[in-house]
C-alpha cells in the first residue's frame, strides 16, 4: 500500500474526537464565527457584545475565544479564575449569566500574563479540544472569537465547524479594508458561509451635542459589502461608553444607560439572529 493511500481512520483517537465534535455541534443551532483581516479593529469587542446581546434576547449562547496568543474576552466580561473539569473529564464553561457560557484560553492559565509559545499543530489541537471536551450542552448560538488574520486558528475553526456563519469585522479606513478583502478571499477559498460585514469604529458620536464626526472616515464597510455582493450587517460607532464598559469588565450592552454603541450592538444582534435563522441554504451547504 502506498503512503498516500493510508486510511484516514487509522488514527482512532482523532476518529473518536471527530465523533464527539459532531455530537457537540449537533446540539448547537447556529455557529457564528467572528473574524477580521487585521488586529485593532475591535473584533473581540464585537464578538463579546454580540454574544451578550443574543443572550439578553433570551437565546442560549456560548462564547468561545480561540485567540490563543491574545485572549481578551475574559477582560471584557470581567471573568477570572480557571475552568473546572467535571467527573466525566469534560471542561465546564464559565457561566457569565443564565444564558451565556464562556471558554477562553486565558481561563486555562494559572498566570494570565503567561505567553503562549505554540506552533500550528498545538493550536489546532487546542481548538479541537475546546469544541470536543467542553460541555456546551444545548445552545442556540455559539459565537467564536478568532484571532486576526488568516492563520492556523481560523482555518482550524472552519475545518472543524464547516457550517459556521462568518461575520467579518472591519473599520472604515482603506488600510483595514485591504486586509478584509484578503480575509474574504480566504473565506471563499475555504468555501465558508459568509453572513456579512460589520463596520466598527464607524464615526464618533459627540456625547454632548450628539453630532457625528467621521474620525476614521465612514461607509467603507458598506461600500465593500456592496462591491463583493455581501450583506452589510451594520455599523458600530466609536462611543466613550464602550471604553468605560471595557475597563469595568462589563459589556456596553449591559450598561443601564442608553448609548449609541449599545443600540448599535443590539441592532447587530437582531440582524445576525434574523439572518442566521433565514440562512438555511448556507447552513445546509456541502463542504467538500
Amino acid at each position: 500500500m502506498s503512503e498516500c493511500s493510508v486510511d484516514k481512520k487509522s488514527d482512532p483517537i482523532k476518529s473518536i474526537q471527530d465523533e464527539i465534535i459532531s455530537s457537540t455541534l449537533s446540539k448547537i443551532k447556529y455557529k457564528i464565527f467572528v473574524m477580521s483581516g487585521k488586529g485593532g479593529v475591535g473584533k473581540s469587542s464585537v464578538a463579546t457584545n454580540l454574544a451578550v446581546a443574543l443572550a439578553e434576547m433570551g437565546c442560549k449562547v456560548g462564547l468561545l475565544d480561540v485567540d490563543i496568543h491574545g485572549p481578551s474576552v475574559p477582560h471584557l466580561l470581567g471573568l477570572k479564575g480557571l475552568l473546572e473539569v467535571d467527573e466525566h473529564k469534560f471542561i465546564k464553561p464559565k457561566q457569565f449569566n443564565a444564558n451565556l457560557k464562556v471558554v477562553s484560553m486565558e481561563c486555562l492559565l494559572e498566570d494570565p500574563d503567561q505567553a503562549i509559545l505554540w506552533r500550528g499543530p498545538m493550536k489546532t489541537s487546542a481548538i479541537r479540544q475546546f469544541v470536543s471536551e467542553v460541555d456546551w450542552g444545548e445552545l442556540d448560538f455559539l459565537v467564536i472569537d478568532s484571532p486576526p488574520g488568516t492563520g492556523d486558528e481560523p482555518m482550524t475553526v472552519l475545518k472543524t465547524i464547516p457550517e459556521a456563519l462568518c461575520v467579518v469585522v472591519t473599520t472604515p479606513q482603506e488600510v483595514s479594508l485591504a486586509d478584509v478583502r484578503k480575509a474574504i478571499n480566504f473565506l471563499q477559498y475555504a468555501k465558508a458561509n459568509i453572513l456579512g460585514i460589520v463596520e466598527n469604529m464607524s464615526g464618533l458620536i459627540c456625547p454632548h451635542c450628539h453630532r457625528e464626526i467621521s474620525l476614521f472616515k465612514k461607509g467603507g464597510g458598506a461600500d465593500l459589502a456592496q462591491k463583493l455582493n455581501l450583506d452589510f450587517l451594520g455599523e458600530i460607532p466609536l462611543d466613550p461608553a464602550t471604553v468605560v464598559a471595557g475597563d469595568l469588565g462589563k459589556p456596553v450592552v449591559l450598561l443601564p444607560e442608553d448609548s449609541f454603541a449599545k443600540k448599535a450592538f443590539l441592532d447587530l444582534a437582531r440582524r445576525v439572529k434574523e439572518k442566521a435563522e433565514n440562512s438555511l441554504e448556507a447552513i445546509a451547504s456541502v463542504h467538500k
